[in-house]
């Protein structure tokens, strides 16, 4: 079993990085020249499974579906109020912001060193939920480092942090 430059397994070998799949041929004795398609030998079998994802990856998606909306509301917050979230009764408002951040931060982590590592981000999970909650934890991130670097611009620092 094999891989492809895009992380899915195949039985064959596969050529999908070589020539342009369309290639000028030139008609015997004709000055016209006709488009023919390349045919690729490669048969893909399946993306990862979920078996593959494992219980990190249910953790992943579990605690990134509850991560990734608080953020993005303390993201809003911050950019409307100039201050994080209240931190509510106890503290609880303020420590589920804090291991929010850090659970978004972690998923996008985890999703870089498995590029470094094998080419392709993390497997699409259950239900492609994984893949899901990877590609919504970098979109709350760039939300993220924008709303900060605005709250920089305009305040001169962030509030808790720098100031």
């Amino acid at each position: 079993m094999m891989s492809t430059p895009l992380g899915l397994r195949t039985n064959a070998p596969c050529n999908l990085t070589g020539p342009r799949p369309f290639s000028r041929i030139a008609r015997t004795g004709a000055s016209q020249s006709r488009t023919v398609r390349r045919q690729r030998s490669c048969h893909i079998t399946h993306a990862a499974s979920d078996s593959e994802t494992g219980t990190a990856g249910k953790a992943a998606v579990a605690l990134g579906a509850l991560a990734n909306p608080i953020v993005l509301v303390s993201d809003y917050v911050l950019f409307k109020t100039g201050r994080g979230l209240p931190e509510g009764p106890g503290g609880l408002f303020g420590a589920a912001e804090g291991v929010s951040y850090l659970v978004v931060v972690g998923v996008v982590g985890w999703s870089l060193y498995t590029k470094s590592k094998t080419g392709s981000g993390l497997p699409a999970g259950p239900a492609g939920l994984l893949g899901a909650i990877e590609g919504t934890s970098f979109l709350t991130l760039l939300v993220s480092i924008a709303v900060f670097g605005l709250q920089i611009v305009q305040k001169g620092s962030l509030p808790g942090i720098t100031g």
